[in-house]
């Protein structure tokens, strides 16, 4: 349509139409002469609504989902990560009360023997100064630390410190082969030398051979001069083999550490010696032997004789 003056006219005649009749529309409300016209173009455009929303609503509905999968992984995520912190924080404790646990039972037994000790971390493990079986501790020169210095837990003996560095320093474990100390039997005082055997017992070669000792005797540290390398009393462990060997000078016998090598974590090195040899003071209490012998079963209560019978003639 060209823009001419009659075309104006028009447009500004239909304008004038619709705000008539929308004025119309509105004071009628429901009564309104426009009403007819307003429901029949609702029954023709409704279906097209509902066939147009019938369309749509698969996408919104797959936006909706999307959205809500989006919102629940990132709870999920959230979850996850809570869970972990909270299983971080639970080892943290566990280890923290395993570590506590160790330097308790470290200061029990240094009490017991009169050790002063430096507690020491156990940083590596592993081969080092051409040695099989060493760790390596935390604490070195610095802190007051010398080569031949006993190390010990609170189980007992771990072995002697071979080289020391400033903040460092290496200890030759006593499951080494290449490990040898003075030992010595609990209560009867029959001396020997104990030496590592790896993974196995430890061998000790007591200088006695009609010594009388039997498995589950209990061995200590015999000490040496001046508490170096080796500080009496220090338990090693107890008697599991007696070899037989009839018409040796020696008798051997096979140890089983208390101390597990594989498992180390806190240590005590020993930086000055009892002054007193504290003997068997540092083993645990033994177990009295009527405790570990089975019962003997009870007598079978003897029968009770007839009651005699009773009456007159």
């Amino acid at each position: 349509m060209r823009d001419t003056r009659e075309s104006r006219l028009l447009l500004i005649l239909l304008v004038a139409v619709a705000f008539a009749l929308i004025t119309v529309d509105i004071k009628g409300g429901e009564s309104s002469p426009l009403g007819g016209a307003r429901r029949a173009a609702a029954g023709v455009l409704g279906p097209v609504e509902r066939g147009a929303a019938s369309a749509v609503d698969p996408v919104a509905d797959t936006v909706r989902a999307f959205r809500e999968a989006v919102t629940n992984r990132g709870r999920t995520d959230q979850l996850n990560k809570d869970n972990t912190e909270l299983r971080q924080k639970l080892a943290s404790s566990d280890a923290a009360a395993g570590r506590t646990k160790q330097l308790d039972d470290l200061l029990r037994t240094a009490g017991a023997g009169g050790y002063t000790v430096k507690a020491a971390q156990v940083i590596a493990i592993g081969p080092a100064q051409g040695f099989s079986w060493t760790i390596t501790v935390d604490a070195g020169s610095d802190d007051g630390l010398t080569r031949d210095m006993t190390v010990i837990n609170g189980q007992g003996l771990v072995g002697r410190i071979t080289t020391v560095a400033p903040t460092t320093a290496t200890v030759l474990l006593a499951s080494d082969p290449g490990f040898s100390a003075g030992a010595r039997l609990e209560g009867g005082g029959e001396i020997g030398f104990a030496s590592g055997q790896g993974t196995g017992p430890m061998k000790v070669s007591l200088l006695n051979g009609r010594a009388q000792v039997k498995e589950g005797d209990r061995m200590v540290t015999f000490g040496s001069q001046s508490g170096r390398p080796f500080v009496p009393g220090v338990p090693i462990g107890k008697v599991v083999e007696v070899e037989a060997t009839p018409g040796q000078l020696t008798k051997t016998v096979m140890v089983e550490p208390y101390v597990q090598f594989t498992r180390l974590d806190l240590v005590g090195v020993v930086v000055v010696p009892p002054r007193t040899d504290p003997r068997d003071a540092v083993l645990p209490p033994a177990v009295a032997a009527a405790a570990q012998a089975p019962a003997a079963p009870a007598a079978p209560a003897a029968a009770a004789p007839p009651a005699s019978p009773t009456g007159g003639n």
